[in-house]
């Protein structure tokens, strides 16, 4: 399991739960730019290893936190517990937010239980409720899918996605208060990380009938990260002049070594 974190500044932007949900090419407002972001993959470091170094890398860049700091999850247990732990011991302030994007994924399960795909109801049942979400009305929707599945009088196992769904929008609850969040400008979706699995991992490491070594693989991910952070060239001088101290001049009496006229 490859465990991929990232470090990025954007400006607060604004945005209301009907603009969200109603979005279309034609009403989209252009987005503020990222800047600055940085990322990490690694397959042999711990989940709290990969944490630990985020964490540091924004304790580098605002040592005195002036300024929000998000952490975007996809609601993961222990995931959710290390960032915690590590906020914790650090002695941060951060707002810690479920993505978005995954909560659309558990309503449109559960929306499956009441329709079939091919219908015009089921999409408009999932913006409804996304968008009583985005307004801060998660416990609402939970209740009311839960009242809704009862009185259908569906069998436990059909209604199963639907209590998965509403104990998911329970147990997460204080992470989805996203009409606060909208408010304040912060995002509330994971896109940059789910671009890095792709293009970062799944691109390279995915590829049919590939095999890899712990190891190899970590070394692809590592170059591949520094590449995608944009600090490959200075990286490449920095391993330039390293490789000459270990294959040359590391090995002449006090490390000098003489040009040949």
């Amino acid at each position: 399991m490859a465990r991929v974190a990232s470090v990025y500044t954007t400006p607060c932007f604004e945005r209301t739960p009907e603009q969200i949900i109603r979005s279309n090419k034609a009403h989209n407002v252009k987005r503020p730019s990222i800047t600055n972001k940085r990322i990490w993959a690694s397959v042999e470091r711990s989940s709290e290893q990969v944490i630990q170094e985020a964490m540091e890398e924004a304790i580098r860049r605002d040592p005195d936190q002036q300024r929000d700091w998000v952490v975007l999850v996809d609601g993961e247990t222990s995931q959710l517990a290390s960032i915690e732990a590590e906020l914790k011991a650090q002695s941060l302030g951060a707002t810690v937010i479920v993505d978005f994007i995954h909560v659309l994924e558990y309503l449109w399960k559960a929306a499956r239980c009441f329709y079939s795909l091919d219908t015009d109801e089921i999409e408009q049942w999932v913006k409804g409720r996304g968008l009583k979400i985005l307004q801060g009305k998660c416990v609402d929707v939970a209740a009311g899918m839960r009242r809704r599945a009862t009185v259908e009088g569906l069998s436990q196992d059909r209604r199963k996605a639907v209590d998965t769904c509403a104990n998911y929008l329970q147990k997460y609850r204080d992470y989805l208060k996203y009409d606060r969040y909208l408010e304040k400008g912060y995002p509330i979706a994971t896109g940059v990380i789910e671009g890095a699995c792709r293009h970062l991992i799944n691109d390279r490491l995915g590829i049919t009938g590939a095999r890899w070594r712990l190891s190899s693989a970590e070394a692809i991910l590592k170059i591949r990260s520094i590449r995608s952070s944009g600090d490959f060239e200075a990286y490449w001088e920095f391993h330039k002049k390293n490789e000459r101290v270990r294959n040359h001049t590391s090995l002449y009496a006090k490390s000098q070594l003489l040009e040949a006229a």
